[in-house]
Formats: structure tokens, C-alpha cells, sequence
């Protein structure tokens, strides 16, 4: 028997006509049916992501402890530690008394101290410093939690006409207190916000003279810590102290709850 195959072409013009209508007829319910799902799919993606952004959680804003001019304390998130012991407990004398012992001095590499010999060690607090730092690093402490810590900054213009800066941060980490300094008496051009950039090449930031810095006696320091951020312009110090064994130890640096000068 012999089979005739047909194609289109041998179809009578009716017949591809009809043809064609059910092959257009298919494709047309084939998209009926595949594109609302790909639409509702795209509204499932948009609302997972929206119900994501909703359920992280808010970065929180720095709250202010003290604010005078350009000094200012206050509370912020601590990205290298969720372990403080906060809130903590000391009063500003115990502050004030630890403040007075740290010590810093100029970084020198082996010739310049060939040459010139050690640079001489310094009170990175002067007593002017103390007064207004510790009663509100005693507060701040008290309402940190356990992801904050402290920071400060101090700025007054000189007598040259140059703005000096001491800045840092606190926290309390067990039976460690740490404290880090970015700054420390660091003169420079007038101006918060670009004090820190070289004016010739503004987008090149000036770099504070490097200092070393310690806590006295060196028997109550349980480390010192030196780096800071990548091409940051200030570095960071940070000494973690025995603080509740050197407060045992010390003098007593009195007069700084009733707000008095401290004796030299």
C-alpha cells in the first residue's frame, strides 16, 4: 500500500489556513499560561527582598553624651567587639586616676634614635583634659550596652592660631579597660572637616606625626595594640589595662565629682 505524505504545500489554501490558526491558537494559550507566572514571580522576588530590607536591622545613630563646641562623647556601635561588660561601673576619680598614668611619646625609627636618642614620655591627658573627660566617660560607660562604646574628641584653637585634637574611644572588656587613641595633642590647620588633607593636593590626607603610647606602670598594661585603617590618616593605640588592679595601686586622683582642679 502506498502512503502519501502530505505537506503544507499540497494543502488546499482553506486547509493551511486552518492549519496555521491552531498552531498560532496553541502559542497563544502557551503564553496565556507561562506569563502570568513569570510576572507573580517577579512580584514574589520583589516582595521576599522588600520583607528582607524590612527585617534588618536599622544601623543606630551615635548618642550624644556631652557636646561643647567641637568636643564631644557619646555612644557608638563597636565594630570589634559584641562582648563589652557594659554597662560598667567607675566613677570619674577611678576615670580620672587611670587617665592621669597614660603616657606617650614621639614614634622614632633606629637612626633618629641613634642621633637623638629617646623621645621623652608624656601625659597624654593634662589635667584640663581630665576635668571636662572623666565624669562623662563615667556616664558614658554606665549607658553603654554591651555593642557600644565609648568616644571622644577634644579641639581648642591655640594660641598660633592651629586647632590641637586628643581623640579615642573606651570600653570595658572583662577586667580590661581599653583604651585607644587616634590622637593626641595633634596640631593642625584650622577647620573640622578637612584639617586632616594636604591643601595642595586636597584628596591626599596628612598624616599625624606616629607616637607610641603606654599606660604606667607598664606592670598593669596586659597589651598594647598598634594599627589603624587603611589609608586612614590617623592611627590607633590602643592599651588594654588591668584597670581594676592598678586602681588598687594608685594614687588617688581626687576632686573630679565635686568638679574641682585636681592638684598638680
Amino acid at each position: 500500500m502506498n502512503h502519501t505524505i502530505y505537506s503544507a504545500q499540497h494543502l488546499h489554501p482553506w486547509q493551511r489556513s486552518t492549519a496555521g490558526g491552531k498552531t498560532m491558537n496553541r502559542a497563544i494559550r502557551s503564553t496565556r499560561h507561562t506569563h502570568p507566572w513569570s510576572v507573580q514571580g517577579l512580584f514574589l522576588l520583589a516582595g521576599l527582598a522588600m520583607i528582607a530590607g524590612c527585617a534588618t536591622p536599622p544601623v543606630a545613630a551615635p548618642k550624644a553624651i556631652y557636646e561643647s563646641g567641637l568636643n564631644t562623647i557619646r555612644l557608638e556601635d563597636d565594630p570589634d567587639s559584641s562582648i563589652n561588660s557594659h554597662p560598667a561601673t567607675l566613677t570619674p576619680t577611678e576615670i580620672g586616676t587611670l587617665l592621669r598614668n597614660v603616657r606617650v611619646w614621639e614614634r622614632r625609627n633606629a637612626i633618629h634614635r641613634l642621633f637623638s636618642g629617646d623621645a621623652d614620655r608624656t601625659r597624654a591627658f593634662r589635667d584640663e583634659e581630665i576635668v571636662l573627660l572623666a565624669p562623662h566617660l563615667a556616664k558614658g560607660l554606665a549607658q553603654a550596652t554591651p555593642a557600644q562604646r565609648v568616644r571622644f574628641r577634644l579641639n581648642h584653637a591655640t594660641d598660633q592660631g592651629e586647632e590641637e585634637t586628643t581623640a579615642g574611644w573606651l570600653s570595658i572588656r572583662g577586667n580590661l579597660l581599653v583604651l585607644a587613641l587616634n590622637e593626641v595633642h595633634d596640631r593642625h590647620s584650622p577647620g573640622p572637616d578637612i584639617s586632616k588633607y594636604d591643601r595642595q593636593m586636597p584628596n591626599v590626607p596628612e598624616r599625624s606625626s606616629a607616637f607610641d603610647a603606654a599606660f604606667e606602670p607598664e606592670e598593669y598594661l596586659a597589651k598594647v595594640s598598634s594599627g589603624g585603617r587603611l589609608f586612614a590618616p590617623d592611627q590607633q593605640e590602643e592599651l588594654y589595662i588591668r584597670y581594676r588592679e592598678a586602681l588598687a595601686a594608685l594614687p588617688v586622683y581626687p576632686g573630679l565629682e565635686q568638679g574641682r582642679q585636681p592638684r598638680p
